[in-house]
């Protein structure tokens, strides 16, 4: 079976290498400034690029273009950047790392920022691994600055926050709805700061196109997911060859509630699964006289991958670390019992999804040792899921 679900995820991943490349309507502007609609590579960054690739049609060789070569791009209905030349500070925000300056040290580089609010004023983010920043340019000037937001260490070897950026906003984005008391409470990210931006815009009476908005989706999915077991158990005893028995392949229901938090970049092709199940095995042999009750909780802890097909089916990948919790179980020889305890073990799926509502699964568990709390048992559990998905939101 290990043999024949790694096939399948090969087979699934070289699948992959076709149909993965989404190239969508967008353009660019060169450095003459002539702007060359076209379709780009909607990768989704996240962190922000320092080139793209892009084809003039459908059936044409896909070309590089590079942050020397372009001004701005945009992938229609989606994303904006442009070029620009900033002053950006990179002081880590990593506690072990932290500066004992306390104002920004401020170096000139030629990046990619992406547009957030776009208007009279414009918010810009960047950001590369852990680094994030954001900057802004002021009644259609062309001048982008940065928003300064600086973690630094005291003389006491405290934590302390530069938040300089809050006095930027204050002096620059002057407006009757925009008051020090609410921009004492506004946070360096992007929803807050998103916020504040529209809120001038609005006031100035500008036309303004909220990028973030364009781009938000839906981050949580909350699914159910009943289904099958096919689960076998082998039960040694080192120290009485009498014990050991083999309880063969039963099926049993299983039912779990996952929930899935997809990740924010990537064209939501990465997911964050946990998924609390609801599992029983059960079984009697003649020889020698015995039985097994065994339930449980378990608790898969995982990641998600996704592979488009179109807009309305994909397949999926998933590893997951699984959590046992039991629930009252034992294995019964004559009228002895012993103890069936926690333990944990891998899971690996494969599946499909339709419309963002239904999916089905194949799912197989590597070993689970569930007598580990008993001198000379051992055990060997194994199971394999087919999984039908229902997602409720």
């Amino acid at each position: 079976m290990k043999k024949q679900l790694l096939l399948l995820i090969t087979l699934i991943l070289s699948y992959n290498c076709y149909t993965q490349i989404s190239f969508e309507k967008g353009y660019f502007i060169d450095n003459n400034g002539n702007r060359i609609d076209c379709l780009i590579e909607n990768i989704d960054w996240k962190n922000n690029p320092t080139e793209f690739k892009y084809k003039l049609s459908e059936n044409s060789k896909s070309k590089k273009a590079t942050l020397t070569m372009v001004k701005e791009f945009s992938i229609q209905n989606f994303s904006k950047y442009v070029r620009g030349n900033v002053e950006i500070d990179r002081s880590s925000s990593i506690l072990n790392q932290l500066s004992s300056v306390r104002n920004p040290v401020l170096k000139k580089e030629t990046l990619f920022l992406k547009i957030l609010v776009e208007g009279k004023s414009n918010l810009y983010h960047y950001e590369d691994g852990n680094l994030i920043r954001f900057f802004f340019s002021k009644n259609d000037s062309n001048v982008i600055e940065q928003l300064i937001f600086k973690y630094y260490l005291t003389s006491n070897n405290f934590r302390a926050e530069n938040n300089r950026f809050k006095q930027q906003i204050i002096n620059n984005l002057k407006c009757n709805s925009i008051s020090s008391k609410n921009i004492e409470k506004t946070k360096y990210d992007n929803e807050d700061l998103i916020h504040v931006f529209i809120q001038y815009n609005q006031c100035m009476d500008s036309d303004f196109i909220n990028y973030y908005e364009k781009e938000k989706r839906d981050l949580f999915n909350f699914n159910l997911r009943p289904g099958v077991n096919i689960s076998s158990l082998n039960v040694t005893n080192q120290a009485n060859i009498f014990r050991n028995v083999d309880f063969g392949n039963k099926f049993g229901f299983r039912f779990g509630l996952e929930g899935e938090i997809i990740m924010p970049f990537n064209k939501n092709k990465w997911a964050i699964i946990v998924e609390p199940t609801y599992q029983q095995f059960s079984s009697e042999e003649e020889s020698p006289i015995s039985a097994v009750d065994y339930k449980s909780i378990e608790i898969p802890l995982g990641i998600r991958h996704y592979f488009f097909l179109n807009e309305n089916s994909k397949f999926f990948i998933n590893g997951s670390y699984v959590l046992d919790n039991v629930l009252n179980s034992k294995i019964s020889y004559s009228n002895t019992d012993f103890e069936i305890t926690k333990s944990t073990n891998l899971a690996f799926g494969i599946g499909y999804k339709q419309k963002d509502k239904y999916s089905l699964e194949l799912r197989y568990h590597t070993s689970r040792n569930i007598l580990s709390s008993l001198f000379f048992f051992s055990s060997d559990y194994n199971a394999l899921s087919i999984i039908f998905g229902y997602s409720l939101f």
